[in-house]
C-alpha cells in the first residue's frame, strides 16, 4: 500500500497546463478536501473530471490492478489531477526538497553509487554544517544510511569521500527527475507538450 501511495501523480492548474507532480497520498487528500478533481485518463469518457463521490462511483465500475483499499470501499489510483482555483503559471525553479535531490541524483549514493529505494537514503552536506555548509542545491547530496554515517562531519579530503557528480541545482521542468526514473505515467503524454495545444477548459 505504501509504494502505491508514493506514486506521482500529474498535477495541472485549472487551465489543465501541468504544473508540478504530487503523490497519490497527497492526490487523495486535495480530493476529499474538494480543491481538486481526477482527469479520467481512459474509456469513453476520457478527460472527463471526477469529484471525490464521481470517482468512488467510477472505481467500482472498473478493474485495475492498482487500487488503493480502504475499510469499506477501493479507489482507482488517480493518474492526472486538476486544481479547481489554481490558476498560476509553473515556477521556474525546483523546490530544494528531500525528494526532489533524490530525484536529481536519480536516488544513487553519490559516495558508494548504489541505487536504493528512497527508505534507505540520506541527504548528506558535502560542507559539514559546523563547518558552515549550508542546507543548498549545491552543497547537498544523496548518501546511503552507511555512508552518511561514515563520512559524518568530516571534510570530503578528510573522509576520502568525493561526491559523484558536482551537486548544482537542477533546472526547473514540469516532471523534474521522473522522466530519467523511469516514473512517468503514460497517460501524461497529452500534457507534456501544452505549450504547443490549446489550452482546455475543466467543464
Amino acid at each position: 500500500m505504501t509504494a502505491v501511495l508514493e506514486l506521482p501523480v500529474l498535477v495541472l492548474n485549472r487551465f489543465w497546463q501541468p504544473v508540478h507532480t504530487c503523490s497519490v497520498k497527497r492526490a487523495v487528500h486535495l480530493l476529499c478536501l474538494g480543491h481538486a478533481q481526477v482527469v479520467q485518463v481512459d474509456g469513453e469518457e476520457r478527460f472527463k473530471t471526477h469529484d471525490l463521490g464521481s470517482w468512488i462511483n467510477h472505481s467500482r465500475q472498473v478493474v485495475d490492478l492498482e487500487m488503493i483499499h480502504g475499510a469499506r470501499l477501493a479507489l482507482r489510483v488517480p493518474k492526472i489531477l486538476v486544481l479547481g482555483i489554481y490558476d498560476k503559471l509553473p515556477r521556474l525553479e525546483v523546490k530544494f526538497t528531500r525528494r526532489n535531490v533524490f530525484l536529481r541524483d536519480k536516488f544513487t549514493c553519490q559516495y558508494c553509487t548504489k541505487v536504493l529505494p528512497e527508505n534507505q537514503l540520506n541527504l548528506d552536506h558535502v560542507m559539514p554544517r559546523d563547518k558552515g555548509g549550508r542546507t543548498t542545491w549545491e552543497n547537498i547530496v544523496t548518501s546511503c544510511v552507511r555512508c552518511n554515517t561514515r563520512k559524518a562531519n568530516k571534510l570530503p579530503d578528510q573522509a576520502g569521500m568525493h561526491p559523484l557528480c558536482k551537486p548544482v541545482a537542477p533546472k526547473w521542468r514540469p516532471l523534474f527527475g521522473l522522466i530519467e526514473n523511469g516514473l512517468c505515467d503514460e497517460s501524461w503524454n497529452h500534457f507534456l507538450n501544452y505549450g504547443k495545444r490549446e489550452t482546455r477548459k475543466s467543464a
